[in-house]
C-alpha cells in the first residue's frame, strides 16, 4: 500500500477521533527509524508508532510490541524530556502533504502550559520527526540536515523551522475542474497527475481509472476521473480497502471494497507484516552469504589438503629408493650419476631406474630420499588429520546452510545466528556482532520450541536448528524414547516420546517425518536411522548437532506418502 497523501489524510483523520486529549505516558525508540508514543486515556491505553524508514514510513496506531534497546537513544530520551506527561491537543496535515503536526501540551517549570509541536515528516528517504518549540524554534530532529549537505533547510537545534517545499500543488486547494484540467501536462495520464499534485500516489491513480472506467484521455474522461477524486477526499472517514488485481499484498483505499478494520489497524498489521518478512531475508540472506564464504573457504582448504596428499603417494617409493641405493653401495662408486638401475627385492628382483642428483654421491642420493619419505610420512599424519577436521567442520557448516534454507520466521534465524555466534569457525567473521547478539543461555533453553506432531496418540518432536536437536536429544527426551535422523542426509532430530513397545506403522510415520524434515524431503526413497536414546552420545567437544549412535537400524520411507500435518510449528 503506497502510504501517499490520501492515505495519511485518512489516518490522520481517525486519529483526531482516537487520540485526541490522550496523555502520553511512555517512549520508546526501538530502532534508529521508530518513535512509539504511549498513550493513555480514562480506561483506554494506545500506542502511536511513527516510521521514517525509506521505504516503510507511516504514522498509525499499533498493537505490535516492539524489542526496546537496553539504554534509550539521545532522541529517545529528549523526547522523554519535553513530551512525558504532554497531551495531545491537535491532529492535522497541510492539504494532502505528509506531513503531520501533532501539538503537546505541556507544563514547563513555572508551572504554565506550553505547546511543543511535533513533526512527522512522510517523505521516503527525507521522512523526519522534528520537535518544535511554541516559537517554531526547533529543539531537536531524529535526523539532522545542514545546509552545507546541499539541503535547502537547516534541520538542526536551535534553527528555526522550514516546511519543505515542492513544485507541485494541492489539490484540496483546487476551485473547479477547469483549474485541475489546466495545470495537467498533456501527456500519460497517471504521471501527469501525479507529477502536478502532491500527495497522491500512482497506485491511486491506476485503480481510480479502472474505477471510473475511462478509456481515453479526452476531457470527458478526466472530469470523470477528477470527479471520482473529489468524492474519495469529500469521503475520507468512510474509504474502504481494495485489492489491487495481479499484486499478492497490496492494497489502494476506494469508496467500495472492504473494511472489516480501521485504517489504523490494517495499515498497522500490513506494514508489521511486511517489515518482519523483509527483516526475516534480509537476515537470512545476510547470514546465508557469511556461511557460504565460509563454506567457500573450507571447500579449498579441503581441495588444498587433498593436493598435498597426493605428493604423500610418492613417500613409500622414495622410502625404497634410499634401502635399494643404501643396499646396494658396495657396488656403486662414488661417481656422480644422473641414474642407477638396481634389482628391486619389494618385486621380485625386477629392475628399477632410480633418479639421482648428478651433483651428489649415491650415498648422499640415498639419504636425501630417507629425508623425503620422513618429511612426507610427518606431512601424511598432520594433512590426514586436518582433512578429517575440514570434512567434519564442511559436514557442520552445510547443516547450517541447511537450515537457514528451511527457516520461516525471524526467531528462527536469530537462533541459528546465536548457534553459530558460539563457534570458532565464524569468530573472524561475527566479532564485531557477537556482543550485540548475546543472549543468555538459561533464557535460549526456555525458548525452545520443536515442531510437534501427535501420531496414534504419540508426541513426536522435531529440532528446527542444532542446538535445538542437541536440547531434545541430550536433555528432554528419556532413555527409552526413540530417536530418528536421515542416513548420512543432512536433517532434524527426531523423537518419538513412547514408554511402550512401538509398531512397525508408527515407526514408518516416524521415520517419514524425520525424511520430511530434512535435505531429501523431495526424495522418493529416503534412508533413516533409528534407535532408543539411551545409544545415542555426543563426543566432547563435538558440534551442535553432532552425535554418534550404535544399535541403530535403518528403514527406507517415501516422505511423499506422510499424511500426518505438524500440530505446532
Amino acid at each position: 500500500m503506497a502510504f501517499d497523501g490520501i492515505v495519511t489524510k485518512a489516518i490522520v483523520t481517525e486519529l483526531q477521533k482516537e487520540i485526541l486529549g490522550s496523555k502520553i505516558d511512555k517512549i520508546y525508540e526501538p530502532d534508529k527509524n521508530t518513535i512509539i508514543l504511549g498513550l493513555y486515556s480514562p480506561g483506554k491505553h494506545s500506542s502511536l508508532n511513527i516510521c521514517i524508514d525509506a521505504h516503510n514510513c507511516r504514522i498509525n496506531l499499533t498493537t505490535h510490541s516492539r524489542i526496546n534497546p537496553q539504554v534509550a537513544p539521545n532522541f529517545c530520551m529528549l523526547l522523554r524530556k519535553y513530551l512525558i506527561g504532554g497531551r495531545i491537543s491537535k491532529i492535522s496535515m497541510l492539504g494532502l502533504e505528509r506531513l503531520v503536526q501533532i501539538e503537546i501540551e505541556t507544563i514547563n517549570e513555572f508551572n504554565e502550559i506550553e505547546i511543543k509541536t511535533l513533526i512527522v515528516e512522510l517523505m521516503g528517504k527525507h521522512s523526519n520527526i522534528i520537535l518544535l518549540k511554541n516559537d517554531n524554534t526547533i529543539i531537536d530532529a531524529m535526523r539532522h540536515i545542514s545546509l552545507g549537505d546541499n539541503s535547502y533547510r537547516d534541520i538542526m537545534p536551535s534553527r528555526n523551522y522550514t516546511l519543505p517545499t515542492t513544485d507541485k500543488l494541492d489539490i484540496t486547494a483546487i476551485k473547479d475542474f477547469e483549474e485541475f484540467y489546466s495545470k495537467l501536462d498533456k501527456g500519460d495520464l497517471v504521471k501527469s497527475i501525479t507529477n502536478t499534485y502532491t500527495g497522491i500516489s500512482q497506485a491511486f491513480v491506476k485503480n481510480a481509472i479502472e474505477e471510473v472506467g475511462i478509456k481515453t484521455s479526452s476531457k470527458e474522461e478526466i472530469e470523470k476521473l477528477y470527479n471520482y477524486i473529489k468524492r474519495i477526499l469529500d469521503n475520507i472517514e468512510n474509504l474502504k480497502f481494495k485489492k489491487i488485481q495481479g499484486k499478492k499484498e497490496d492494497y489502494v483505499l476506494t469508496l467500495d471494497g472492504e473494511k472489516d478494520l480501521s485504517l489504523n489497524s490494517y495499515i498497522d498489521d500490513f506494514y508489521f507484516e511486511r517489515e518482519t518478512s523483509e527483516a526475516f531475508k534480509n537476515s537470512r540472506n545476510s547470514i546465508l552469504k557469511l556461511i557460504l564464504d565460509i563454506l567457500k573457504k573450507y571447500h579449498n582448504r579441503l581441495i588444498s589438503i587433498d593436493s598435498k596428499l597426493e605428493e604423500c603417494d610418492d613417500m613409500e617409493k622414495y622410502k625404497i629408493y634410499g634401502e635399494l641405493i643404501t643396499a646396494n653401495l658396495y657396488r656403486l662408486s662414488d661417481k656422480h650419476l644422473e641414474m642407477v638401475e638396481l634389482e628391486n627385492y619389494y618385486d621380485n628382483n625386477n629392475l628399477i631406474q632410480i633418479p639421482l642428483d648428478i651433483k651428489y654421491t649415491p650415498n648422499i642420493n640415498a639419504k636425501r630420499y630417507f629425508k623425503k619419505y620422513t618429511k612426507l610420512k610427518n606431512a601424511y599424519q598432520i594433512v590426514t588429520q586436518q582433512k578429517k577436521e575440514t570434512e567434519a567442520e564442511l559436514n557442520y557448516i552445510e547443516s547450517i546452510v541447511y537450515e537457514l534454507e528451511n527457516c520461516t520466521t525471524l526467531e528462527e534465524v536469530q537462533d541459528i545466528f546465536e548457534e553459530i555466534s558460539e563457534n570458532v569457525v565464524f569468530k573472524e567473521k561475527l566479532k564485531n556482532k557477537e556482543k550485540k547478539k548475546k543472549v543468555s543461555k538459561k533464557k535460549k533453553r526456555q525458548e525452545y520450541a520443536p515442531i510437534i506432531y501427535e501420531i496414534d496418540g504419540n508426541k513426536v518432536y522435531v529440532g528446527r536448528n542444532n542446538k535445538e536437536n542437541d536440547w531434545l536429544t541430550t536433555t528432554f527426551a528419556d532413555k527409552k524414547d526413540i530417536w530418528f535422523h536421515t542416513k548420512d542426509i543432512h536433517g532434524s532430530h527426531v523423537i518419538l516420546k513412547t514408554d511402550k513397545i512401538v509398531d512397525e506403522d508408527l515407526l514408518v510415520k516416524c521415520a517419514q517425518i524425520a525424511a520430511k524434515h530434512s535435505k531429501a524431503s523431495i526424495s522418493s526413497n529416503v534412508p533413516v536411522d533409528y534407535c532408543q536414546v539411551q545409544f545415542v552420545k555426543k563426543p566432547n567437544g563435538a558440534k551442535p548437532g553432532m552425535v554418534i549412535f550404535t544399535n541403530n537400524k535403518t528403514i527406507n520411507v517415501n516422505p511423499q506418502d506422510l499424511k500426518e500435518k505438524a500440530i505446532t510449528k
